[in-house]
Order: C-alpha cells, then structure tokens, then sequence
C-alpha cells in the first residue's frame, strides 16, 4: 500500500477526534467556562502551580506526554505487521486515548488541583487512595527504568548525541532565565533557543562524546552505566527544582526539535508517496509474534503510547491541571497534544514500514528501535533536502532522528521522578515524616531506578511498563467514569474504555510474569541438567559434547548473565500491580453503584398518568 494512504487515515481520525468528539465532549459534557478561576491562579506558588501560556503548555505537554514510547512502541510492534499498529493507534486515539487525557485534567482542575491519590480518597475510599498511590509509585519505577534504559543505551553506542543534548539542557536554564526572570520577550527567546540547539545538532558529528576512559570491565560502570548515572542527575534536578526554573523551559525549547521532526517526516512521507514509495513490511504477519506474544493482550500495551498511555493521565492531573490559565484551553492543550503524540506513532510507523525491506530485515533490527527511527529520519530529511547514503544531510539526518527520540525520553525523566517524590510523601509522609524530604524521596527513586536497569532484562522492562502503564489509563478512565457519575453525568465516555484497558491489561501484565517467572526457572533447570551431565559424563563423546555446547552457553547466560535478580523483581511486580487494580475495581464498583443509587434517587418522580 502506498505511504500516503495512511496519511488519509491519520488525518480523517484527527479530524472527527479533535474537531468532533473532543469538541463536543468539551460544551456538552464537561461544559467549560473561560471565567471560572483555574487552580493555576487561585494558588499560584511559583513551584508546581503555576499559570502558563497555552501555546508554551502545549509544548510542555507534548514533550512531557511523548516520550520515546509513541516511537518505539510501533517500532516493536510492527512484529504483527503495520495493520494491527495502525488500527490500534487510531482507533484508540479515536475513543480512548484523548478521553483520558482531557477529562484528567479537567476533573483536576474541577477538584483544585488534586492528584490522583486526592481524587481517589474522594471518590472511591482512603483504602483505595493508599493502593492507587502504590500502584502509582511501582509503576512509575518501571517507567523511569524503561526510558533510563533507552537513553543510556543510546548515548553509549552513539557518541554524536551526547553534545546537542548537553546544550539542550543548557539552553533550557538559560530559556527559564530569560522569561520568567529577565523578562525577555518570549519571541526573542525562542529563537535564541532555537538557533543554538539546531546549531548544535548540525555540529554534532565533529564533538563525540565518550565515556569508555572511566569502564570499569566486570561491573556496572560501564559506559552504559555512567551515562545512566548522568541521566538519573538530570531527574534528581528535574525533581527538586521549581516547575519553571527547568521542566517547563526543558520541554518548551526542546519541542521545536520535535515539531521539526513531525513537519519533515510528513512533507518526507507525501514526497516518497507521490513517487510511488510503499509499505515494505507486511501487513500481517501473524497472531502470535516472533517473541511467541499473542496479538490480544500484548499488542495493546506494546503500543504504550500513540493511542492511550496511562503517564498522560499523571502530567495532565498532576502537571498541566495546576497550569492552565482558562478552562477552554484544556482542549487545545490535552486533547491537542494527544492527537499530535498520534501524529509522531504515524510517522514511526510510516518510516519503519518502507525503511525495513522485508521482514527478516525487520527482525534483525527488532533490539535497536530507537537507532532505526533515527536512520528513519535521516531518510525522511534526504528525500527532502536531498543528499545520499553517507553524505553529510544523512548523517546530520540521523543524529536528529535520534536527538529526536532522546528529547522525547528525557522529558518522561524530566517528569517522573518529581511524581515519584509527590507520591511518596502522600503515601508515607504521616507516618514517616522523612519521607516529605523531596531530596531524600528522590534519592531512593534514583537507586531502585539504576539497580533495576542494571539488573533486568530490557525486553520485560519494556512489556511490564507498557502493561502497567495501559492499567493506570485503565484506572485513570475509572476516576474520570467516578467523577462523572458522582456529577450525575453520563459516563459512558470513560466508562466503556475503562473496562476495555482494565481486562486488557491484567491479562497482559499476568502474561507476561507468566513469562517472567517460567523463563527464568526454564533456563535455571537447563542448566543444572546440562552442567550435570556435562560433569559426570566422561564416556561421551566430543560430538554429543558439543551438540549441548550451545544450549549449555545459552542457558548459563540467562542464569547467570546479570539479568535474573531484574527479571524476578520485575515479575514481582506485575503480581504487585494486578493484586493492587484487582483491590481498586472491587473499591470503583462499589462507588460506581453508590454514585448512581444517589442518581436514580436524585430524579424527579414521574407524572401520574
């Protein structure tokens, strides 16, 4: 199928999504009103509420929605072909995805500013806000130890990308400084901002930047460790310093990269597709994957993001709620930056379906998704601007591609270590008063971040997080449908989506602890067995030896290869986080039920006849 084909799709869905459906949602249901104050200007403390231009939260938004996720998420997923991504990601955009992130923030901003431990001690039970704010903290450590993964895994084998992303951070406290203290106009800013960052990219393939002079072989400081190391600093400043000062600039300045990378991947897509440029990779390829994963659940939370994420639901309750200036901006703001969170799986999509030749090529790539975007990029840009294999606008094309991607990872570390501090002090704070140190609560999320990564096996890191993170949409859509039928309005919105992700997902997570656990007792009974034999066995021959030799090796790295203490504690955690949903839907039912008992008690007596 030609490349263009899918644009129509995309833009058909972005169209009666935005346009229809969240414009209807927004005077009808929700019924938002420029007039009434916002808890942005009600308790503006310059810290986390804080009021913002809805053009500069949009931005924030985006970048703090994004992610790598909508990128690599596909990426991975295309194992089922490009079919089942791209209905997924639209249809779930469609009614799911902008539902969520919407109706978060206006059910939080309607409820001053809560949280969503708030929210659920208000409208579920105090039981149930101290197992959400659990679930809430694990699953927010798998998501910081996903995207820290992806970053550092980058940043070492690439060593072009580690300047422009010094002097993106650099530019974002210069960016804070401008606006909020100098007063500089925005305009000017933006531009400044804009000339250093796309000159630094354009410099980058001369200013490599290594760490392989600081190894230590045989232990986790490795280059990969270190960059980790440089990555959990950013969270912890990103964590501790006021919302202005360096998230928001960070996200602001660095979108214009993305934006970039949207326009060029789509004018890129329309060129190749009048030329005639087609879907290389296979529609469908099978229900069960290479990785032996069914289609239903995995796929679903494979695709963490692009159609419905559950960390949108954080940054619009906990984020963006205690920035928005007027209600009527929390369309263009939420649901807006959804659909263009949409646009970047698309063009993920697009690029990695025409970039792989066929489908053995696909597989050969299948570990380094983020790397392929990137050449996916560089594709997109030489078809543009014009340029061959090699010349300077491919490899200028790549290092954006993948600057790209690591803006987009960065912004989730820029965010999730601040939630992780915000929730611990709601979980822990009164009976441990320590726990309200935002510096020492920081600290303990850095540590259980880098031993998971040094300690787990990407593959499950990444399907655990996308699991939990498709259950917390599932129990965010179960606040939204709570509040709405406590507002005595119909919830039907939320309400049908919730009970979609919520059996998704625990059949997801239960799968693949399923995997988790067999996996790791598999490989240990193998390699006893084989070691044994191997042993005790001095009449066999050389042949029968080496006919084990392979399955031996295999099994021992899977033992012993510094994956499995990461591998169980992740398993754990699965079972952790499906014990803790299971708790909160018997909690939601019965609130549901309260909520519509007073409803139906609430309506008028009907006429005598």
């Amino acid at each position: 199928m030609n490349s263009l084909f899918v644009l129509l799709f995309w833009a058909v869905i972005v169209v009666v999504g935005y346009w229809g459906y969240a414009r209807w949602a927004d005077r009808n249901v929700f019924k938002t009103d420029p007039k009434r104050a916002t808890p942005a200007k009600m308790y503006m403390d310059g810290v986390d509420f804080m009021p913002a231009n809805k053009n500069v939260l949009f931005g924030f938004q985006l970048n703090s929605i994004a992610g790598a996720a909508p990128i690599i998420g596909p990426i991975i997923a295309l194992q089922w072909g490009w079919v089942p991504a791209l209905l997924w990601l639209g249809l779930g955009v469609l009614f799911i995805g902008w539902v969520q992130d919407y109706s978060s923030a206006m059910i939080s901003m309607r409820s001053d500013g809560a949280t969503f431990g708030a929210l659920s001690h208000n409208l579920i039970s105090p039981r149930a806000r101290k197992i959400l704010l659990t679930f809430v903290y694990f699953y927010l450590l798998l998501i910081a130890a996903a995207f820290g993964n992806v970053i550092a895994s980058v940043l070492s084998k690439v060593s072009f990308v580690a300047f422009p992303m010094l002097v993106i951070v650099g530019v974002a406290l210069l960016v804070g400084q401008l606006i909020y203290r100098s007063k500089v106009d925005i305009m000017v800013t933006t531009v400044i901002a804009i000339v250093l960052i796309f000159g630094a990219i354009a410099i980058a393939k001369w200013v490599p930047i290594n760490l392989t002079f600081i190894e230590a072989k045989g232990t986790w400081f490795t280059e990969k460790g270190w960059f980790l190391i440089a990555v959990l600093v950013f969270g912890y400043f990103s964590s501790i310093l006021p919302v202005w000062r360096f998230i928001q600039p960070f996200n602001y300045s660095s979108v214009y990269v993305v934006y970039f990378g949207i326009i060029i991947g789509i004018v890129g897509i329309i060129i190749a597709g009048i030329g005639g440029q087609k879907m290389t990779m296979p529609a469908f390829i099978s229900f069960w994957g290479p990785k032996s994963w069914p289609l239903w659940p995995m796929m679903f939370v494979t695709i963490a993001c692009g159609a419905i994420s559950g960390w949108h639901s954080l940054v619009s309750s906990t984020g963006t709620s205690r920035q928005l200036e007027s209600e009527k901006d929390a369309r263009p703001v939420a649901a807006g930056a959804m659909f263009s969170e949409f646009t970047i799986s698309i063009i993920a999509v697009i690029l990695c379906a025409t970039f792989f030749a066929s489908l053995g090529a696909y597989k050969a790539g299948l570990g380094n998704p983020a790397i392929f975007f990137g050449r996916g990029v560089a594709g997109a840009i030489t078809t543009v601007f014009g340029g061959g294999p090699g010349s300077y606008m491919a490899q200028t094309g790549w290092v954006f591609g993948l600057c790209m991607i690591m803006i987009l990872a960065l912004t989730i570390v820029n965010l999730v270590f601040r939630f992780m501090k915000i929730a611990t002090a709601e979980l822990l704070g009164e009976a441990v008063p320590v726990a309200k140190n935002g510096h020492i609560a920081t600290i303990v999320a850095l540590i259980l971040t880098f031993i998971l990564v040094s300690t787990g096996s990407f593959r499950y890191i990444w399907v655990l997080f996308g699991g939990a993170n498709q259950l917390m949409a599932g129990l965010a859509l179960l606040l939204i449908t709570l509040w709405l039928a406590r507002e005595k309005k119909g919830t039907a919105m939320s309400g049908i989506p919730f009970i979609f992700m919520y059996v998704t997902t625990i059949c997801a997570l239960a799968y693949s602890g399923y995997r988790l656990i067999t996996g790791v007792f598999v490989a240990s009974n193998q390699y006893a067995a084989i070691k044994a034999l191997a042993g005790g066995a001095t009449e066999l021959t050389a042949g029968w030896f080496n006919a084990f030799g392979t399955a031996l090796a295999k099994a021992a790295g899977a033992v012993s290869g510094g994956t499995v203490f990461g591998n169980i504690f992740a398993a754990a955690l699965s079972i952790l986080l499906i014990v803790a949903a299971l708790l909160l839907g018997y909690d939601g039912l019965k609130a549901y039920q309260k909520y519509r008992a007073a409803k139906a008690e609430a309506a008028p007596a009907e006429a005598p006849a």
